[in-house]
């Protein structure tokens, strides 16, 4: 995704915010190479994601490679040796690596935050691209992790959200076991469960019949499937009688138990951590990947603009690292794809980059080549203080530097010419509209006016 200024600015900005709430909550900062080995990469890649990965190989190495073994034949591509290296396509598996690798140096449970721009070979589509950035929470343990952590997943979300103001949203959370478990009471059979997820999967994104029709073709009698989609389509909305319901089932499995009270411990956590019951809802319908999650799963969504899909994700897993190491590592993670929801921001008008514009707070415009050395001094004094200053560097009519400064969205200017210094003041100018009002402030009050003004903003007594 490549941005214009003031779009980057924003966007930088939302990514500040996201890593400022992570932070809230205590995850450490972890960065992982861009580069990893090719082994790692595809031992639990597998599937269409395997398809998407990036190979990496330099000219020296490639050099070597003809020399020793030769073109690869044009009749069979297959004799090309695959590269070392490869662009990681998540965070999770890089995640998996790093854990292994500094396990006896971790402190658990292992709380960390990456964001990062991971890459994927996809198909060149609106809102989707091959660069993007992930911005991922995992909370970690060894042997165990308590259910404490999966609560505390919902009240990240929602104190990231509500601080970057995309309007009203809902944090929906599941688990997967309860949904086994009900499989198990529908007499679904094993084989037939990870097919019958992923039509569950599209139920609120498509219509029921659809899903009835897909369910019915998989084999699952009709009794069997209208019985399952009222149970998870049952008190939607409504968290506390859906629990109700749930405690009143007539079959449970040992699954069905187990999932439903750490389903019931982890909603009671998260309300515990002043997520707002209509920001947190219940919603047997949210599944998650097939394979990969094995307990508590979340789904987020906004309100206002259900069409852009879930702006968060993430569940629970048994084991993080079992491809690397024998120890059991489970975890709890979400990730924001925070690229894809930056351009859905914009393209729906959420987002507005123009209030976004300016880094600056202040520009010290031009009037005097004489006073250039005065307006330099103004600008460090400024930027000691901690205010971000800009300096007019070319000698252009003061109307003009007006036009750039209106262009650039600074909201504050600095004009000192002959007759100012002369006078000890300093014109201290409104620039966020046209003719904007403009104060005569003494010259050793400026840094401290300065400061109130971009602090606190314009007021009659500034």
């Amino acid at each position: 995704m490549e941005l214009l200024p003031a779009q980057q600015v924003a966007f930088q900005r939302m990514l500040d915010t996201i890593r400022r709430g992570f932070e809230r909550f205590g995850f450490l900062p972890v960065e992982t190479p861009v580069f990893e080995l090719t082994d790692i990469l595809l031992t639990k890649s597998g599937g269409e994601t395997e398809k998407q990965v990036y190979f990496v190989q330099s000219t020296g190495a490639l050099e070597r490679d003809r020399k020793h073994h030769g073109p690869a034949s044009s009749a069979n591509p297959a004799d090309a040796k695959v590269p070392e290296l490869a662009l990681r396509f998540d965070l999770t598996v890089p995640l998996a690596r790093y854990v292994a690798e500094h396990e006896h140096e971790l402190n658990f449970p292992f709380r960390r935050y990456q964001i990062q721009r991971v890459y994927r070979g996809e198909r060149n589509q609106k809102g989707r691209y091959r660069e993007f950035y992930q911005c991922d929470i995992d909370a970690i343990g060894k042997d165990s992790l308590a259910l404490a952590y999966d609560a505390e997943m919902p009240a990240v979300i929602y104190r990231v959200f509500e601080e970057l103001a995309f309007g009203p949203f809902t944090i929906y959370v599941n688990n997967r076991k309860l949904l086994r478990g009900l499989l198990e009471s529908y007499h679904i059979t094993d084989d037939l469960q990870a097919p019958v997820l992923h039509e569950v999967d599209r139920l609120g994104k498509q219509d029921r019949v659809k899903v009835e029709d897909a369910l019915a073709t998989l084999g699952v009698p009709q009794v069997s499937v209208s019985r399952l989609l009222d149970t998870l389509t049952a008190h939607a909305g409504d968290s506390r009688a859906l629990l109700a319901s749930l405690h009143d089932f007539e079959n449970p499995t040992p699954a069905f138990t187990e999932g439903l009270a750490e389903l019931e411990k982890v909603y009671q956590g998260t309300l515990a951590l002043g997520v707002p019951p209509e920001r947190c809802k219940l919603n047997l319908a949210i599944v998650r990947g097939l394979d990969y999650y094995t307990g508590t799963v979340y789904e987020t969504f906004l309100d206002d603009h259900p069409n852009i899909g879930s702006i968060c994700s993430g569940g629970r897993y048994d084991n993080l690292a079992g491809h690397y190491t024998k120890s059991k590592l489970p975890g709890v993670g979400i990730s924001i794809g925070a690229t894809r929801l930056y351009y859905q921001l914009m393209e729906a008008k959420i987002v507005q980059a123009a209030a976004a514009a300016a880094i600056a707070n202040v520009i010290v415009l031009a009037r005097e080549p004489a006073l250039v050395p005065q307006y330099l001094g103004l600008a460090t004094e400024l930027r000691a203080r901690g205010i971000n200053v800009e300096v007019y560097g070319a000698e252009d009519k003061l109307e003009k530097q007006f036009k750039y400064t209106y262009k650039a969205a600074i909201p504050y200017a600095i004009l000192l010419g002959q007759r100012e210094h002369d006078a000890g003041i300093v014109k201290l100018k409104d620039m966020r509209a046209p003719k904007g009002p403009e104060l005569d402030v003494p010259r050793g009050e400026l840094v401290d006016r300065v400061e109130a003004v971009v602090k606190h903003g314009w007021t009659p007594t500034s």
